[in-house]
């Protein structure tokens, strides 16, 4: 599963794959962010009404049927396999599809990213939950499907990753044939050009209430 990654790219190599209109305090608060754990704020690129742009959200799904946001289960995790048929993924999957920007993720201490460097997109599904006194909360999970041959010694499941490029096609609301033609997309991707790095020390948890917008 992916249960832990990191954004440490700098702002000026992230600003061209965002696009759109940048959430409030992005500029001014963006950090590197060597681990970045479910529950915590993170950046995701989503689409709404046509338009793609950057938001933010917490890591662990929160579906917007959800009666009770404090103690029912947050799934910080969505496996590819089965997301469009469970309750809490499912209208998620359908028309509310997102990317999140990394440049590395954690398996077993490891720290598993492309030796080049670069930021690549996780693949996700977001959900918005309104209360009954009209506040709002924007929430999502990662998608995960089989391990390659780098990451299978170290976990049965790895986070699915979409291409540059197909980043449009992946947001697009689209049901029936149009999530058919996703699916390849979910069927693991190549260990090419890939390093893992570590064993990695895991740093102190820090509690929500301590943690900044961006780091």
């Amino acid at each position: 599963m992916c249960g832990r990654y990191s954004l440490t790219s700098r702002l000026d190599q992230l600003l061209p794959k965002l696009g759109g209109t940048l959430p409030d305090g992005l500029l001014a608060h963006y950090a590197p962010r060597p681990l970045i754990r479910p529950g915590e704020p993170v950046l995701a690129l989503r689409q709404e009404h046509g338009q793609i742009s950057p938001a933010l959200m917490l890591w662990g799904l929160l579906p917007e049927w959800s009666k009770d946001p404090l103690n029912g289960p947050r799934p910080f995790n969505a496996r590819s396999e089965t997301v469009a048929e469970k309750a809490s993924f499912r209208g998620a999957w359908r028309h509310r599809r997102c990317l999140l920007p990394a440049d590395g993720f954690y398996e077993k201490g490891h720290r598993l990213a492309p030796i080049d460097g670069r930021p690549f997109w996780l693949a996700g599904i977001w959900d918005r939950w309104i209360g009954p006194d009209g506040s709002e909360v924007e929430t999502c999970c990662v998608l995960t499907t089989t391990p390659n041959a780098l990451v299978a010694p170290l976990h049965d499941r790895m986070p699915v990753i979409v291409p540059e490029g197909l980043e449009e096609a992946w947001m697009e609301p689209v049901d029936g044939p149009g999530l058919r033609a996703l699916e390849p997309l979910m069927q693991g991707w190549s260990p090419e050009g890939w390093v893992a790095e570590g064993p990695v020390k895991a740093k102190p948890k820090v509690s929500s209430d301590q943690l900044p917008l961006f780091g």
